[in-house]
């Protein structure tokens, strides 16, 4: 009912805060994220303007509402921009970065400019607020990490209600790839990695090994095998026995044959740094899984740092799915709508942009070789670059920006160049990308998150704003900024993010992209098809072709590409799913031990099945006189101390199993009571909190580390024409059933001996399998003193006491009053 006025509000409120008033196509984008769909909208259109109306309107409820974006300068920077804005309407504001957490106040709390009006905070105080800045790592990992927690009060997240991604087909697709992981050392040797990375040193390609360039992998050949077999002085590579040698093979084959450096990683101070593919940025901290990292430091010599074990992990797609309510934004997601919606159920929305589009984008002018293209693009870079244009130089990875970067130098143009070797200037090179005569060199241009204004960055004008606006005025006239792409992405919308770079708002550009038909995305999609067409046409080495036909070519090939990551991506979630669905129950179960749930019931209930399990398999359908009674009470005080006198065939004697059974399951009962009676009764709670959390976390570790290797191998079934995603299922949940049987094994094997441990109490002469309970015996077990005909009366049993004083009896100890009986049973009872 108030959507209306609350965006009005939240529109106005920005204008007084910022000055910028709010167009009707940023209100129609808000409309759209706060209905929950995915709202397209051109670059330099005012995303981050629009989702804080969303923002406002989705924390009216008392819910914090997240804005996720893809790296910390951006979160910092939108909540310092449209966070004054919130404070004035009452909200508060908090912000996740790596390593650190503030507030937004009101007042300079920092002499860092960056940092001004940032107040230090914990994570906790940061997701109590209403509105919550950060990256998509930041929030997946709180999440994970809160479900490793001893105690409730070390949880740091309220709760998923409202999230709004930025870039989203950048975080939702692009990094959805690379699930999120808590990992710690193992205990694979860093020695074998060095031993086989020189092995693979000697095979040679095609001879050896063989690689499949469209689907980046590699295979051995016949010969490799043999090779491999002989420099290991093995008879068969592929034996049960040499399982491990396997696994060491071919992460050291892929290192060697399938990454390279400064385009998959980039060595950053002796360590092997994760590029990312579509943004070109360092994933620090990610590491690749499986082994390959360690193969990859060992193949560049540096220090190799132990393979991990996987105590917690999570998928992009499952943790943004537990979210009731998700949107994005984003100016590139039309080519990826298919996928938003089957994985996320997110509609895509186009948002007109506010001004008409001018832009001119040129046909793709292809040559022969990459050796005549970057010459040809750097001719053509030169010749624009004498008008004083603004121009803007795209490439896939970061050996092309330094290879364009080297040629431009040779041509005496200056430059900058951005890339994961440098990515710390991000913001401030994209914001003078638009200065007169500026050339900027940037690998992949997809989620920079910072408008390129023509004339450059108005804040650098500090001697007038007139002097900007006429900077602004000539570059204008000069037609904008001009994009060169030296190659195409496998992604349309990468390609789509470059050229979005130009035309901002209305204003005039133009994009040209250069190609070749030895480009790996061309040569993976039949190249040698366009080969015999410029043979056929009689072009020669050193023209291009400037033919529709091209394009239509290369938006085939990249549709085939993005359909096959789009499996990719589609497997990845199909098969976490499974996992998924084990780690709801799991962290479902821990949330209850973490909210103080009845622990102690469930506890009893758990130890007296596997006692009531244990009598079944000693005494079910066996003659009495076979009965072997020692043996199972043994096995039974691996469970729970029993005193020795109950250790007698003759005890029994008469007793059926149903009485041995209410016998030992009153022992217990009994035997529980009396912990719980103890003046320690507080660290009971504690132990059998620290029980079942250990018991969880170490067995969801290992069904981790299982399922993650029947991952591995799965794929086998299909030799045996079973479908390996239904046979996975089917082992995964016989996996889980065994999971949730051992989780019970081992809390009902530890929780006694834990309590005895730390509290050193003895446990109570036990009254189970007593003698009124066996037929053959007549002991009389009344009391004989004078006190016995006692009534359960206060003041009777106060007259006991010396002066009058009733001292603390714990409910196990005998009655004071003489009965025999336990107090509990006795006096204890009223």
């Amino acid at each position: 009912d108030l959507i209306v006025e609350a965006m009005a509000v939240a529109r106005e409120a920005i204008f007084r805060c910022t000055g910028e008033l709010a167009y009707d196509v940023q209100v129609l984008g808000a409309v759209a994220l706060h209905n929950g769909s995915i709202a397209e909208m051109r670059t330099g259109e005012g995303k981050t303007l629009m989702a804080t109306i969303a923002l406002y309107v989705n924390a009216l409820d008392q819910n914090s509402a997240h804005l996720i974006t893809v790296n910390d300068y951006l979160a910092r920077r939108d909540a310092q921009w449209y966070g004054p804005a919130l404070n004035q309407l009452g909200m508060s504001v908090g912000i996740l970065q790596n390593q650190a957490a503030y507030l937004l106040t009101k007042e300079k709390s920092s002499n860092q400019s960056s940092f001004e009006f940032l107040e230090n905070a914990s994570r906790r105080e940061v997701y109590k607020c209403d509105i919550v800045y950060g990256t998509n790592n930041e929030f997946g990992f709180d999440y994970l990490r809160d479900n490793m927690v001893q105690d409730i009060d070390e949880k740091v997240q309220r709760g998923r209600s409202y999230a709004i991604v930025d870039e989203v087909d950048n975080i939702l697709i692009d990094e959805a790839r690379t699930p999120l992981i808590i990992s710690g050392p193992a205990e694979e040797s860093s020695q074998e990695y060095s031993k086989f990375s020189k092995i693979v040193s000697f095979l040679r390609s095609e001879k050896d090994y063989t690689i499949d360039e469209k689907h980046r992998t590699v295979g051995l050949t016949v010969e490799g095998v043999q090779s491999l077999e002989d420099i290991l002085k093995i008879d068969n590579l592929y034996s049960a026995d040499n399982y491990k040698n396997v696994h060491f093979i071919e992460n050291a084959l892929k290192a060697k044959a399938i990454f390279q450096r400064d385009r998959d990683y980039v060595l950053r101070d002796r360590q092997v740094v994760i590029v990312d593919e579509f943004t070109g940025r360092l994933m620090e901290g990610r590491r690749f899984a499986d082994g390959l990292h360690q193969a990859l430091e060992a193949k560049e010599n540096v220090p190799i740092k132990r393979e991990s074990v996987t105590y917690a992990t999570i998928t992009l797609q499952n943790y943004f799915r537990l979210y009731e309510k998700l949107s994005g934004m984003t100016g590139t997601a039309v080519t990826e709508a298919e996928e938003f919606f089957k994985i996320y159920n997110l509609d895509v929305i186009e948002v007109p942009t506010f001004k008409p589009m001018i832009r001119q984008d040129k046909n793709d002018l292809v040559f022969k070789s990459q050796k005549v293209k970057y010459q040809a693009a750097v001719d053509h870079i030169f010749d624009i670059h004498q008008t004083g244009q603004p121009i803007l130089v795209g490439t896939t990875d970061i050996d092309k920006s330094e290879l364009v970067s080297k040629m431009l130098k040779k041509k005496g143009i200056k430059h900058e160049v951005l890339n994961a070797k440098n990515h710390e200037r991000e913001a401030q090179i994209i914001a003078q990308a638009g200065s007169l005569n500026a050339v900027t060199v940037a690998t992949n241009m997809a989620g920079r998150g910072t408008d390129i204004i023509l004339g450059g960055n108005p804040e650098s004008f500090n001697d007038s704003l007139e002097h900007w606006q006429q900077n602004h005025e000539q570059v204008v006239s000069l037609g904008g900024l001009y994009v060169v792409g030296t190659d195409r992405h496998e992604a349309r919308r990468i390609d789509n993010q470059l050229r979005g770079r130009s035309g901002r708002q209305g204003d005039p550009g133009s994009t040209q992209f250069f190609g070749a038909l030895d480009d790996e995305l061309l040569r993976r999609f039949g190249g040698e098809r366009l080969q015999g067409f410029m043979n056929w046409a009689g072009q020669q080495d050193d023209e291009a072709i400037d033919n529709k036909m091209i394009e239509k070519f290369i938006r085939s090939a990249q549709i085939k590409v993005e359909g096959f990551n789009f499996d990719i991506r589609k497997h990845l979630v199909d098969y976490d799913d499974v996992v998924n669905t084990h780690r709801d129950v799991i962290y479902n179960e821990r949330e209850k031990v973490l909210d103080g749930m009845n622990l102690s019931s469930n506890i009893k209930g758990m130890v007296n099945e596997e006692i009531s399990a244990i009598i079944e398999d000693y005494l079910s359908n066996v003659v009495v006189m076979n009965w072997d009674i020692d043996g199972m009470l043994k096995e039974i005080e691996g469970i729970v101390p029993i005193p020795e006198s109950m250790y007698s065939q003759e005890r029994v004697s008469g007793m059926t199993s149903q009485t041995i059974e209410k016998s030992l399951l009153e022992h217990v009962d009994d035997l529980y009571d009396s912990y719980e009676d103890s003046p320690d009764s507080n660290l009971i709670r504690h132990l059998e909190k620290n029980v079942m959390l250990s018991s969880i976390d170490r067995n969801w570790v290992q069904h981790l580390t299982y399922m993650g290797n029947l991952r591995q191998g799965i794929g086998l079934q299909a030799y045996g024409q079973r479908d390996p995603l239904v046979m996975y299922k089917k082992e995964g949940h016989d996996a889980f059933q065994k999971l949730q049987a051992r989780i019970t094994d081992d809390i009902v094997h530890s929780v006694f001996a834990n309590f005895s441990n730390v509290l050193s109490i003895s446990p109570p002469a036990s009254q189970n399998l007593r003698n009124d309970n066996i037929s053959t015996q007549s002991t009389d077990l009344k009391p004989s003193n004078s006190n016995q005909n006692l009534t359960k009366d206060s003041s009777a049993f106060t007259a006991l006491q010396p002066n009058g004083v009733q001292p603390k009896i714990g409910r196990n100890q005998a009655c004071p009053c003489g009965s025999g009986k336990k107090y509990k049973r006795c006096h204890g009872s009223n």
